[in-house]
């Protein structure tokens, strides 16, 4: 007996291979319902981790907004001050640090971010000095992490639903979550369409977004857990897809595949014209190139405001961060910053000793594929929208944590009562459906399952791991139908 040895719902053991045997039209409502079944017991733990702390990451932004209040906010008054001068003024604060960017202040109220390259911080950590840009005054100093510079709450939640602050080995779970999450939401609309098709009017689409108030019980529960899943659908595939590209395995197959489509991130090039790139020394007659010469810090500093205009009068128009180059024949780069309401990341990079653009990559030059991941991961993280994602996310977030509550329920509910311990657990869906197939249905279904394994590798091992388990109980039931 294996996972594809499923009995029609509606049997109550499997019919007899005879001559006179209808074989099923095609195995697909079986399996999706005993993969639905196994998923949901063995899988939905980590998908119910992931909604819950997928729920608090989902209304983070706002909570480090209120939490960090005096960080990121100012009152306006007046001129802002250059650039040079909140700049200086940061970097006397941390005068033992190295200079990596500055975040100008992208509204009147913000405050500006002067980043500090820490060796004693973690990966894709940064320190960062808040300015007032009306006084050039700092306000504060925090640890700002990642592309969307997130503050210490922040990166708290986020590690938290990567990973339940347990490093590489606990990104497993948020792995498992989301390369099955889509597996067991589309095994579910199969499952739901069928039922709906069955009880209902089948010329009514409606029909598939309302649960059936006449049901009670188990039916009721069923009804509920169908009706929301599909409510919660089309957010959950987006959040499983985008999920499935920040994983370790699976991860590693999408990048390796986005680079052979060629529909990769692009990046502005800050290799000035003429000047040879810093990190690459060559050689000639046995001679090596000298490295380029660092730069005095408060030259590059001098020439910031410059840059600024120079970006901003080509398009970089939005919340911007501007690297700061610590060697010679290396421009500035000036990118758009990952915040809320910004849909674009146009970048340039600037000569810091002319003003000139060296080189500008406008987002409308992007690969549509690129694009798409970036609004997905944005979406993902609550910002694309501002609030407004972020509320939707928490709903959504919320719905799911209903529909895995509402599969459990069900599952309870389906347990023998009479003559059973009072232990006893809710009972798989029956088999033998699939092996009474015609091979050619059959065929495509076995074809997928083996790609979706080798691309998505916890799905494979953990589809083996059902079968394993699928085959044992097969075994228990019928050495107890010996006896």
């Amino acid at each position: 007996m294996s996972i594809t040895d499923i009995d029609p719902p509606d049997a109550e053991s499997p019919a007899p291979a005879t001559e006179t045997t209808k074989r099923p039209r095609n195995g697909l409502y079986p399996l999706a319902m005993r993969l639905h079944f196994y998923a949901g017991i063995f899988i939905a733990p980590f998908i119910l981790i992931a909604a819950v702390t997928g729920a608090l990451y989902a209304i983070s932004p706002t909570l480090e907004s209120i939490t960090s209040h005096d960080l990121l906010k100012v009152e306006p008054n007046g001129a802002t001050r250059s650039l040079a001068e909140q700049v200086t003024a940061a970097v006397a604060t941390q005068p033992n640090l190295q200079l990596a960017a500055v975040a100008p202040a992208p509204e009147a109220d913000d405050t500006t971010r002067v980043l500090f390259d820490d060796p004693s911080l973690g990966e894709s950590e940064r320190r960062a000095v808040f300015v007032n840009p009306y006084t050039a005054q700092p306000v504060g100093t925090d640890v700002v992490y990642g592309s969307s510079g997130a503050l210490p709450l922040r990166t708290w939640i986020d590690r938290l639903h990567r990973d339940l602050h347990l490093g590489e080995p606990g990104r497993i779970y948020s792995e498992l979550a989301a390369s099955w999450l889509w597996v067991v939401a589309l095994a579910g609309l199969v499952l739901w369409i069928r039922r709906v098709r069955g009880r209902r009017n089948r010329n009514s689409a409606a029909w598939l977004l309302a649960p059936d108030g006449s049901q009670q019980g188990r039916g009721r529960s069923m009804n509920w857990h169908g009706a929301v899943g599909i409510w919660i659908l089309p957010v959950i595939l987006l959040l499983s897809a985008t999920g499935m590209t920040w994983s370790t395995y699976a991860g590693e197959n999408i990048t390796e595949l986005r680079e052979q489509l060629s529909w990769t991130t692009p990046a502005v090039s800050t290799a000035m014209p003429g000047a040879k790139a810093p990190q690459h020394a060559e050689h000639h007659d046995g001679a090596a190139t000298p490295a380029p010469a660092p730069v005095d810090p408060q030259t590059r500093i001098a020439q910031l405001d410059g840059v600024y205009a120079a970006a901003r009068a080509n398009g970089v128009t939005q919340g911007a961060e501007i690297s700061i180059p610590a060697e010679s024949g290396v421009a500035f780069a000036a990118k758009e910053r990952r915040m809320p309401g910004t849909y674009t990341v146009d970048a340039v990079a600037v000569d810091g000793a002319t003003g000139a653009v060296t080189d500008k990559l406008a987002y409308a030059d992007w690969p549509l594929m690129a694009k798409l991941t970036n609004w997905g991961i944005q979406f993902h993280m609550g910002l694309m929208f501002g609030p407004l994602n972020q509320l939707l996310l928490l709903v959504v977030m919320i719905g799911l944590i209903t529909v895995l509550v509402l599969g459990y329920l069900m599952w309870w509910k389906r347990r023998p009562t009479r003559g059973t311990s009072r232990f006893a657990i809710g009972r798989a869906p029956r088999r033998g459906a699939l092996r009474q197939t015609w091979p050619w249905p059959a065929l495509p279904i076995v074809a997928a399952a083996l790609v979706v394994g080798w691309f998505v590798p916890l799905v494979g091992l953990s589809l083996l791991a059902f079968l394993a388990v699928d085959v044992v109980v097969g075994g228990i039931g019928r050495k107890r139908t010996t006896v």
